[in-house]
């Protein structure tokens, strides 16, 4: 596919112009768009690294994949942006394909490898969404409110939730390898520590039990 700068006002938003073809699935909120905003202003050359994905439609391009970059760079007062151009003869069975894959992410974040390497304002100010400390989330909105805990029960259906765990040093590097394990054999993980914990606190209540 070619590759070439288009001028800004030659780029259409997908509003599902083209037969066969849904306008553009993606939304972007008030606090992820300024992300975005400021990593085009950081790191402009990234555009050319990921360029716009587009079509020829009639004498202009109808952006398949790159909307909200589109957006941005519209705010920002780009004069151009680096474009794929995809072969005006592709079918809209396949440009459907090209819009829902280019978003579909295969692999997951390992988040302690993160949590090691990476500050949470570095990772939040790249747009992605980082744990935050608990002390940063106000919950006052939820005092005196009679359905609070009915609410908060459905919003944790299903949602799994972290302990924090220290280690010695020593032991961190072969905790780490079979946390590692056990995740790629989809284990649940918190299952296991609960019943070896069980077990052991079983063994201190039988030895506190025979001294008495």
């Amino acid at each position: 596919m070619k590759i070439e700068k288009i001028k800004i006002a030659s780029l259409l938003f997908n509003t599902g112009q083209i037969e066969g073809l849904p306008k553009n699935p993606r939304i972007i909120r008030d606090e992820k768009y300024s992300s975005l905003l400021e990593s085009l202003k950081a790191d402009p050359e990234m555009m050319d690294l990921n360029e716009l994905w587009v079509v020829p439609f009639e004498d202009k391009y109808v952006v398949i994949a790159g909307n909200m970059r589109l957006k941005g760079c519209r705010e920002l007062k780009w004069k151009e942006i680096p474009c794929k151009i995809i072969p005006a003869k592709t079918t809209a069975s396949k440009l459907r394909s090209y819009a829902i894959k280019h978003n579909v992410s295969f692999g997951e974040w390992e988040w302690n490898e993160l949590g090691q390497e990476w500050s949470n304002e570095e990772l939040n100010s790249f747009g992605l969404d980082a744990w935050k400390p608990e002390e940063d989330i106000n919950y006052s909105i939820l005092d005196d409110d009679a359905e609070a805990d009915e609410t908060l029960e459905s919003m944790s259906t299903g949602v799994k939730k972290a302990i924090q765990i220290e280690f010695e040093s020593d032991h961190y590097e072969e905790a780490k390898s079979l946390v590692k394990f056990f995740r790629e054999m989809d284990a649940y993980i918190g299952a296991l520590f609960i019943e070896k914990l069980r077990a052991e606190k079983k063994l201190i209540e039988k030895k506190a039990k025979t001294k008495a």
